[in-house]
C-alpha cells in the first residue's frame, strides 16, 4: 500500500467510527410499531431518538420517550413522575388529586388508579408511561412503571414518510 492509500483508508475508518459513535450515543432512527401512539404517531413512521437528551435534562411529563422492556422497545408518553399519585376518572387525569390538562390528542381512557397496581405513589426513579391510543396500548397499566434506565431517550421529530415530517408533542 502506498502512503496516500493508507491516508485515505484512515480517513474512511475515522468517518465510520464517528458515525458509529453518533448512532450509539447521540441520535439514532427509531420506528413506530403499531398504533398505540395514534393519533400523535402513525404506524411505520420513522423518528429521531435523542439518546443523550436525558443526560443533560430531566424527564418531563408528556415527553414522548422510547422505553426498553424485556422483549422490545416501545414508544410512549410520560404521564406520571416519581413520587406522584395518579388516577384517571371520567377520562380526566388527576395528579396528586389535582386535575391535570393533557395538551395532546388521546383516545378515551378507562378509569384506573395506580393504587390498583399496588402503588400508593410512584416510587423513586419510577415513571408511568401510556400510549395516546389508550384502549390499544401496552403501557404502564400492564407492564408497571419504568425506571430512568429503561428510558433510552426522547423523541419528537418524524423524518419519514416525507409527507409527515415535523415535530410531535
Amino acid at each position: 500500500m502506498t502512503k496516500d492509500s493508507i491516508k485515505e483508508l484512515i480517513s474512511y475508518i475515522i468517518i465510520i467510527c464517528l458515525i458509529l459513535l453518533i448512532r450509539t450515543f447521540i441520535i439514532t432512527p427509531v420506528r413506530v410499531n403499531g398504533t398505540s401512539m395514534y393519533p400523535t404517531l402513525k404506524d411505520r413512521e420513522i423518528m429521531i431518538l435523542k439518546k443523550f437528551y436525558y443526560y443533560v435534562n430531566d424527564i418531563k411529563r408528556f415527553d414522548i420517550v422510547v422505553v426498553k422492556t424485556e422483549d422490545e422497545k416501545i414508544i410512549k408518553r410520560v404521564i406520571g413522575l416519581p413520587g406522584e399519585h395518579l388516577k384517571v376518572e371520567n377520562n380526566k387525569l388527576y395528579i396528586d388529586g389535582v386535575e391535570t390538562d393533557q395538551p395532546f390528542t388521546f383516545e378515551d381512557t378507562s378509569d384506573f388508579d395506580i393504587r390498583d397496581l399496588d402503588y400508593g405513589k410512584l416510587p423513586d426513579d419510577c415513571y408511568f408511561v401510556m400510549g395516546d391510543n389508550r384502549p390499544n396500548s401496552k403501557d404502564s397499566r400492564m407492564i408497571g412503571c419504568v425506571s430512568k434506565k429503561q428510558i433510552t431517550g426522547k423523541t419528537s421529530l418524524v423524518v419519514y414518510p416525507i409527507k409527515n415530517i415535523g415535530y410531535r408533542n
